[in-house]
């Protein structure tokens, strides 16, 4: 097309001010700028704006008339849908002599394929649309999930009801679930990260504990097939379950297709599903309190855990507890002042109370250090530790803390599937809808009384376990000045026993 004078004019002004003037003004601002920038604020001066309110969104709660409920929240911003189905289950609940039989039946419920579709043609159908779906067992809790494109959402969505309802196991997935299992206890000791957080959760929990013990040779051995279904058989069943959809459609429509879809599923001729739940395991400190050791000669540094038994989430003075938690730990925390920065006795320093739904959890602090500050490092932490029971926090450091609490507090909300999620977890630990909303609010109100009385009353100098891996040679001065038995712990993988 010819232009005529005026739109060629224009053109070359244009192309003048792109390729010309524009980066000269681009490289002059770059320029200036510095000079003019204000200075950078010490983290102590940054001020945080207000939290802004958050609202939950709408959804929508129904039971099927087999007694499985059922949220539904939409979300239109992206043409995507996905769901997921929590299960009262949890490898808490397997026999002591059987542990990993949890786990691998929820690894084979999604690997081993449905009685309509086999392992690989199931893959296939799923890579086609770029969905997926996926299956699991954890501690205190069963899952399946799914995610898919909008426009693929009926043909993944009954893929999804099948993984639920119609699992195969199939022999040689069982078979190589086993096999992959056992790798993982073969290389369980490769990481001093992981070593510490297992064998610290054995010296409060107990060895036996299901909150602490860990899948071995002996127990994978005795799992057969006819075990995964029968495991699967007693907790897969409706009014076992709640599910949450969250994404790109019409709640009246995906309301129709759950009923299509479940409503009819009545597993009990088959199923033997338990009249009372399940009771929980019984939780008890199992060490009152002790130093000791994992000796790794081949370490540099030494990683450290100390602390005890917790509480649960519905403990009144969590919000406090959360609060003492960041004056504690945390860039600009108390633990990170004084044994990081000014003592330089950490490469990493933390602390953490971190309760559970429906059990205890913990009181864990530590970090990573080098073999010589061992000593040193403990030394500094527990000091810090008994400060903060014995000497009121100061107003600064309250409302960093709890300023750095409520910032935070958007982030559980970024999307929607994210509050779904939190809503079905309510519902499953019996906890209110406005949990969060309840905890938001006690920490605003916490005060720095309220620190130092759930210091003094939670944090239980007498009862702390101190779990020190590393290089024992290097560890000077030695573990045994701190004035306590130090116990040595074997973590030796038990070889598996010949068939």
């Amino acid at each position: 097309m010819k232009l005529n004078r005026k739109q060629t004019i224009a053109k070359v002004i244009t192309l003048v001010f792109s390729f010309i003037v524009l980066p000269i003004f681009l490289v002059w601002l770059a320029l200036i700028l510095p000079a003019s920038a204000a200075p950078a604020k010490h983290y102590t001066d940054l001020q945080f704006s207000s939290p802004p309110e958050i609202k939950l969104p709408d959804y929508s709660r129904f039971q099927l008339r087999n007694g499985m409920i059922v949220y539904l929240m939409e979300d239109h911003e992206l043409p995507l849908v996905s769901g997921s189905v929590l299960v009262r289950t949890g490898d808490r609940l397997e026999p002591g002599d059987k542990v990993g039989l949890a786990g691998l039946t929820g690894a084979v419920m999604r690997s081993g394929g449905t009685q309509k579709h086999p392992p690989d043609e199931l893959n296939q159908r799923l890579e086609q649309r770029a969905a997926s779906v996926e299956a699991g067992i954890s501690s205190t809790s069963g899952s399946v999930s799914f995610s898919a494109l909008s426009e693929d959402l009926t043909e993944v969505f009954d893929l999804f009801s099948q993984v639920i309802q119609q699992p195969a196991f199939v022999p040689e997935k069982f078979n190589l679930a086993k096999l992959q299992a056992q790798g993982g206890i073969a290389r369980r000791n490769d990481d001093p990260n992981g070593i510490t957080s297992r064998e610290f959760k054995k010296l409060i929990y107990g060895n036996a504990s299901p909150y602490a013990r860990t899948i071995e040779y002996t127990t994978l051995e005795k799992i057969t097939r006819n075990d995964l279904v029968n495991f699967y058989q007693q907790y897969f069943y409706p009014s076992n379950l709640l599910m949450g959809i969250v994404g790109d459609f019409d709640s009246k429509a995906m309301r129709s297709q759950i009923e299509a879809k479940f409503n009819n599923w009545n597993p009990a001729q088959t199923a033997k599903p338990s009249a009372q739940p399940a009771p929980l395991p019984k939780v008890s400190q199992a060490n009152p309190n002790g130093i000791f050791f994992v000796n790794q000669p081949q370490l540099t540094q030494s990683y450290i855990q100390v602390g005890h038994l917790g509480d649960t989430l519905r403990s009144p003075d969590y919000p406090a507890l959360s609060v003492m938690d960041n004056v504690l730990s945390g860039f600009g925390g108390r633990l990170f002042n004084e044994v990081r920065s000014r003592q330089g006795l950490a490469y990493s320093v933390y602390a953490s109370w971190s309760p559970q739904f429906d059990y205890p959890g913990m009181f864990v602090a530590g970090g990573q250090t080098r073999s010589d500050a061992t000593v040193p490092f403990i030394k500094s932490v527990s000091s810090e530790l008994e400060k903060i029971r014995t000497t009121p926090v100061t107003e600064t450091e309250l409302a960093f803390a709890k300023d750095s609490v409520l910032n935070s507090f958007i982030f559980n909300f970024q999307d929607p599937s994210q509050t779904l999620s939190r809503l079905l977890r309510y519902e499953y630990f019996g906890y209110p809808k406005d949990f969060i909303f309840q905890y938001r609010q006690r920490v605003e109100s916490t005060s720095t009384s309220d620190i130092q009385r759930v210091a003094q009353k939670y944090l239980q100098p007498d009862k702390i376990v101190t779990l020190v891996v590393g290089n024992q040679k290097d560890i000077q001065p030695t573990l045994a000045t701190l004035g306590q038995k130090v116990t040595t712990i074997d973590i030796a993988i038990p070889t598996p026993q010949k068939s």
